[in-house]
């Protein structure tokens, strides 16, 4: 004991509040009751697992007076959709195969709730025979020449 230090004084005292209690309703009222500088932040979208930003100006769509909404595949083609898959005798599932997509796509197109895909309609085309695109819809699909 001959090398203590008498001369030092320890203090002790409490720690201050975590990070949560800081932000916790009762410290910022107990701080502003103080009279201390409190200042808060709203962060957007906390706590969500956004990790893309929105893309659209906000203040494009604000200005937007028309319902904004995804063109979808007219009846029309749906019915034609049928009628091909009709008169080659395939079911719904049996044409998602061939076309390797879910039997609920298929469904999706014929009563007109999908939003055109370019790739499924030509898969679709080349099965079935019919033209489902462009001003032509319902006739036969013509057998391009093979090149030589």
């Amino acid at each position: 004991m001959a090398e203590s230090d008498w001369d030092t004084v320890t203090v002790l005292r409490k720690k201050g509040p975590t990070a949560a209690q800081a932000k916790s309703k009762q410290a910022i009222a107990a701080a502003q009751r103080r009279g201390e500088d409190v200042e808060t932040s709203k962060k957007w979208s906390a706590g969500q697992n956004k990790q893309h930003l929105v893309t659209k100006n906000t203040s494009k769509l604000d200005r937007e007076i028309e319902e904004l909404h995804h063109e979808r595949v007219p009846l029309e083609v749906g019915k034609y959709i049928q009628q091909g898959r009709g008169d080659k005798g395939l079911t719904q599932k049996d044409l998602a195969t061939k076309i390797n997509e879910k039997p609920q796509v298929i469904a999706d197109y014929e009563c007109g709730k999908a939003i055109p895909n370019n790739q499924v309609m030509g898969k679709i085309e080349r099965v079935l025979g019919l033209k489902l695109r462009g001003k032509d819809i319902g006739l036969p699909l013509e057998a391009k020449p093979k090149k030589k």
